[in-house]
């Protein structure tokens, strides 16, 4: 009589059959998705079996919406490839299509959990590099053959810059004092130690200028976007800014550049769109009416080029305020407080001491203020107290130094935590479904 089969058994073969199958579909669609992707940034890659020789990951999962986070970072990136090998990891081909043309680093784009656990098998990654907190990060912290280093994408006192979330790395990259008290004060059961102050390494490149000379004195109005939260809104467009713009264009002899966070374009904040679309008006009329004023509203270019040619910034609770006060401690800054909370807004950033405040109080006034501080400037040694407060006593290049050493160390202590270690690997079709 025939032997009946263990019906457990045949079932468990089954699903084994489906998960390989599976597997195999995923593996035949990343690797199409690869082989889209110009062969001059994948030299070492046809598929994602095929190993990338480099010593540092630059990952980032998202889409293309927020592909500036990971551009500011770029030009620093080319420069640690100097000395290190670099590859930047993509889950989103429509971002690899994106990144294609501003970038001199060798790109990859994996589309699948499989793909990039066998990428990270494949290869010999030690340090992996972090712009975000996205969702997908934390398939990419599964290897535990990397050190995870958290950099963000700019400098601010917004709850995005002390999330939670940063528990998950071996290290998180700051810029200075303040970010490493925001960590240790926010968080409970936090280990400061692996707080890093590094510095702001873009602000140690040299960018060609993106704004025309001008002889006027130019103030820029540079809002943030209205965040993901109520909590994290910071944005000063959909109370104050067509106010700060209309005051602005209203004074003799200034350019106005708007030059609102890059999100602000697609907001679906419905008080945000209509502030940023009436904005975007008064300027062209501006210019209509006198083209010799070369009022600026743009969304693309990089801030940071255009930051020389400003004589004081209207700026919210973000990095670009940070930025500025870094770059041009001379010049004053007018810093945004949607909630009319002086006392909340001093808790929640010291620029407050370094910064004039606009508010519902304040901003029908601002027009008088601004031409009152662009005339006599009596603030200066605030911001630079303000400004050693952020950054420490930072010099021209020190920031890249600093990042460039931080990386190195974790290279080298990756190396030696190694040691004796069993390799484990985590491509493993049955543990990865």
């Amino acid at each position: 009589m025939p032997k009946t089969p263990d019906v457990s058994v045949t079932r468990s073969a089954g699903r084994r059959l489906v998960r390989a199958a599976r597997w195999r579909l995923k593996r035949v669609q990343a690797a199409a998705a690869v082989r889209l992707a110009p062969d001059s940034f994948l030299p070492q890659m046809a598929a994602a079996r095929i190993p990338v020789d480099a010593e540092v990951a630059v990952y980032y999962a998202d889409s293309p919406d927020r592909i500036y986070q990971l551009d500011q970072w770029l030009p620093v990136l080319e420069r640690l490839a100097r000395t290190h090998q670099v590859v930047v990891i993509l889950r989103d081909l429509r971002t690899m299509k994106d990144l294609q043309d501003r970038t001199t680093l060798p790109v990859v784009c994996v589309t699948t959990f499989l793909d990039l656990m066998n990428l990270y098998d494949a290869g010999e990654f030690k340090v992996g590099i972090y712009v975000n907190n996205g969702q997908r990060n934390f398939q990419s912290l599964n290897n535990p053959r990397m050190l995870h280093v958290h950099v963000n994408h700019g400098e601010s006192d917004k709850l995005s810059s002390f999330s939670n979330q940063v528990k998950a790395y071996d290290r998180v990259f700051v810029a200075g004092p303040v970010a490493v008290e925001r960590y240790k004060e926010a968080l409970i059961d936090f280990d400061g130690s692996k707080v890093v102050a590094v510095g702001r390494p873009q602000l140690d490149l040299d960018f060609a200028p993106e704004l025309a000379e001008s002889s006027r004195r130019t103030v820029m109005y540079g809002p943030t976007w209205e965040g993901e939260s109520e909590s994290n809104n910071w944005t000063s467009l959909d109370v104050f800014g067509v106010q700060i713009v209309t005051a602005l264009l209203a004074l003799p002899d200034v350019r106005v550049v708007y030059k609102p966070h890059p999100r602000v374009a697609a907001s679906a904040h419905p008080g945000v769109a209509r502030a940023h679309r009436k904005i975007m008006s008064l300027v062209k009329a501006a210019n209509g009416r006198d083209p010799s004023a070369g009022h600026v509203a743009r969304i693309d270019g990089n801030i940071l080029a255009m930051f020389g040619r400003c004589d004081a910034l209207v700026g919210d609770v973000s990095s670009v305020t940070l930025d500025f006060l870094y770059l041009r401690p001379d010049a004053p800054i007018f810093l945004t407080d949607r909630r009319d909370d002086r006392a909340l807004l001093a808790k929640d950033t010291p620029l407050t001491e370094g910064a004039d405040i606009i508010d519902s109080t304040t901003v029908g006034g601002f027009g008088a203020a601004i031409a009152s501080v662009l005339a006599d400037d009596s603030r200066r040694d605030d911001r630079l107290r303000t400004r050693k407060h952020y950054f420490g006593d930072l010099g021209p290049g020190d920031s890249s130094r600093r990042f460039a050493e931080a990386v190195a160390a974790l290279i080298q202590e990756r190396d030696h935590l190694l040691t004796g270690h069993k390799r484990v690997t985590t491509g493993d079709v049955d543990a990865h479904d």
